[in-house]
């Protein structure tokens, strides 16, 4: 299978990880399906992974030349003299067969070995692929999240500046100390000092996201806006049946299972290696010598190996390997385990995120309005900075919040695809 045709059937395993965001329509022109294909063309990781698992085939394919026979091509040529004859010259080319007959299942435990190094090689280049697409989806809306709080932000800005040019309007009619001003121009320049702290964050994320999509870190890509309305659709699943699905469907933890499987083929093939092994050789040749001298020499031998005492090697050997079959399979459970906790948390949290859209929008449209009212009543003179600077402090942070609140639910959305590994938009949401 090619490349692509790879990448493609393992995205499509791993639909799950978009079930709710493909619905959301960007703007610009870098949309989230368009950085995930540029991440998992140019991705470093998802090229190592595919190349270890071509690598894995090469290797199943030379341990199932065990069970053909080795056939080796020899010839000599050569001049001998000695004191008693005449010098004489030879040509014997000669044909080698080796055939491994019966190894008491040394010859299949190495193959199964193979694959299930294939197996997993394959299992991780698809984890693979999902880790790359949650780090660009995390990258992508952790960016949308900068750039909407910099909007914020710079709307505080004018805020804090409109109500200076209040305070320096009242202290010049002489209704205003200059207390106010200064209590306002200091606010402004914490509110500029903000701004300049998410616009170094914005560029740090940006060249995070070129890295993460295999660009060079000075890469620019235009993005559009962290959207207004969000689909908050509710997980209908339960979380223990999620929990179930990513146990029985997360690449990675298949892919433990299967290197658990070639932990076993590896105790027997130790074991076998220990056992009477029968193999076929068998030669033919032909000697020419000077004087038109020639003879056939051929031999066919059934040979029987058998270490009867390796100095108690085996013994240690076999359960060497059983041990490393018992750690293999505690890896098993204690991904498991991970898995599980991964899938409740990152349920949870969407939860939380869900829940928070609500309470966060609640908390600007009251933070807004407290501010209208105290911005209004100190321009009508009864009432007093402290109260303007304290409402826009609240609004500037019911702002944030709200748009945290709205990245945090893309981001939960993410982590719960890519923890779970088969959620759809069609079976758990509604």
């Amino acid at each position: 299978m090619s490349r692509r045709a790879r990448r493609t059937a393992a995205a499509a395993g791993t639909a799950a990880l978009l079930f709710l965001l493909a619905s959301i329509a960007q703007a610009e022109p870098l949309t989230l399906a368009k950085a995930i294909d540029i991440a998992l063309t140019n991705n470093p990781r998802t090229r190592t992974t595919y190349l270890q698992a071509r690598a894995a085939e090469a290797a199943l394919g030379s341990a199932k030349s065990a069970y053909l026979p080795e056939i080796d091509l020899n010839a000599t040529a050569g001049r001998v003299r000695n004191s008693t004859q005449a010098a004489t010259n030879s040509f014997a080319p000669s044909v080698a067969l080796s055939y491994l007959l019966f190894d008491f299942g040394g010859r299949e435990a190495e193959v199964e070995q193979a694959r299930q190094t294939l197996a997993a090689a394959n299992l991780f280049h698809d984890q693979a692929i999902q880790d790359v697409i949650l780090a660009t989806e995390q990258t992508y809306y952790s960016y949308l999240d900068a750039k909407a709080l910099l909007a914020a932000q710079e709307a505080t800005v004018r805020e804090r500046r409109t109500s200076l040019d209040a305070a320096e309007a009242r202290h010049n009619a002489g209704v205003a100390t200059i207390a106010d001003v200064l209590q306002a121009r200091t606010a402004l320049s914490q509110s500029e000092l903000d701004r300049e702290s998410i616009e170094g964050q914005l560029r740090t994320i940006e060249g995070t996201f070129a890295t993460v999509l295999g660009s060079p870190v000075t890469t620019r890509y235009e993005f559009g806006d962290l959207p207004l309305d969000i689909p908050a659709q509710s997980v209908t699943s339960q979380v223990e049946e999620l929990i179930t699905r990513a146990t029985s469907g997360r690449p990675d933890l298949a892919a433990t299972r299967a290197e658990a499987e070639r932990a076993g083929a590896r105790v027997r093939e130790v074991r076998s290696a220990y056992l009477p092994s029968f193999v076929v050789n068998s030669t033919a040749g032909r000697t020419i010598a000077s004087g038109g001298r020639s003879f056939t020499p051929y031999s066919a031998v059934v040979a029987m190996n058998f270490p009867v005492f390796t100095g108690f090697r085996n013994r240690h050997d076999i359960r060497e390997a059983q041990i490393e079959a018992d750690l293999a399979k505690e890896n098993v459970r204690s991904l498991e385990q991970q898995v599980g906790l991964q899938v409740w948390t990152s349920y949870y949290s969407l939860q939380t995120a869900t829940q928070r859209l609500t309470t966060a929008k609640d908390l600007l449209a009251s933070a807004t309005q407290s501010a209208d009212v105290a911005r209004d009543r100190y321009k009508e003179g009864v009432g007093n900075i402290l109260d303007v600077l304290t409402a826009q402090s609240a609004l500037a942070s019911a702002r944030a919040q709200e748009v945290q609140a709205r990245a945090d639910w893309f981001l939960s959305v993410a982590q719960l695809a890519h923890d779970t590994g088969t959620l759809t938009q069609e079976e758990n949401t509604k």
